[in-house]
C-alpha cells in the first residue's frame, strides 16, 4: 500500500505562486509514477501533470503548461507542484496520484490517490 499526503495549499492572490508537496509512504515510491490532479464541486477531477519514477519524463496539461512545474525527490519520497502565475480558474482541491504505469492522464491510470489539498485564487 502507497499513503499519499498533500500539503502547501492556500489562498493567494493572482498572479501569485504556491508550491504543493505530496508525501509518500512505502518503499517502492521510486517505481512510481506521479501525478497531480484538480476538481471542482460538481465537476469532473482533470489531469493536470505527471511526472515519471526517475523524474525524467514529464507531461503537462495545456491549461499549467508554462506556469507549473512538477518535481520529486525520490530519497524524501515526495513529489513537488510549484505553481506561478495563479489565475481565479486554477482554484480547486489539487490531488496527488500514483501509479505503475507511465504518461496516463485518466483518473483510471492511478491506483493510490492523497485527499487533497484546497488551492484558492483571487482576483
Amino acid at each position: 500500500q502507497v499513503q499519499l499526503v498533500e500539503s502547501g495549499g492556500g489562498l493567494v492572490q493572482a498572479g501569485g505562486s504556491l508550491r504543493l508537496s505530496c508525501a509518500a509512504s512505502g518503499r517502492i515510491f521510486r517505481y512510481l509514477s506521479m501525478a497531480w490532479f484538480r476538481q471542482n464541486p460538481g465537476k469532473e477531477r482533470e489531469f493536470v501533470v505527471t511526472i515519471s519514477g526517475t523524474g525524467g519524463i514529464t507531461y503537462y496539461a495545456d491549461s499549467v503548461k508554462d506556469r507549473s512545474t512538477i518535481s520529486r525527490d525520490n530519497a524524501k519520497n515526495t513529489v513537488y507542484l510549484q505553481m506561478n502565475s495563479l489565475k481565479p480558474e486554477d482554484t480547486a482541491i489539487h490531488y496527488c496520484a500514483a501509479g505503475s504505469g507511465f504518461g496516463g492522464r485518466e483518473k483510471t491510470d492511478y491506483a493510490y490517490w492523497g485527499q487533497g489539498t484546497q488551492v484558492t485564487v483571487s482576483s
